[in-house]
């Protein structure tokens, strides 16, 4: 089963996620089929907090692949954002 999830980058104290699509039986940070995208939740000033490719989520749920609940929330707010 292919699911839309974060994976962990970035140092201790200063998370950083990539949104990215792979197989859920892989781990978390292992081989993935697809990077769609960056969370960055300590941004400040000019940093981007969140850029996603909303385009290829749509693709890959179309084909199937289930988002896990923190990316759901993170592509609600994003489409929110686009519409405004």
């Amino acid at each position: 089963m292919v699911t839309i999830r974060l994976t962990r980058r970035g140092g201790k104290n200063a998370p950083f996620f990539h949104v990215v699509v792979t197989d859920s039986r892989k781990r978390q940070g292992g081989t993935v089929l697809e990077q769609i995208g960056f969370f960055n939740p300590v941004a400040r000033g000019k940093d981007r907090r969140l850029e996603l490719d909303l385009a290829r989520i749509d693709h890959w749920t179309k084909l199937g692949a289930t988002m896990s609940d923190r990316v759901r929330a993170l592509v609600t707010s994003a489409r929110k954002q686009a519409a405004a």
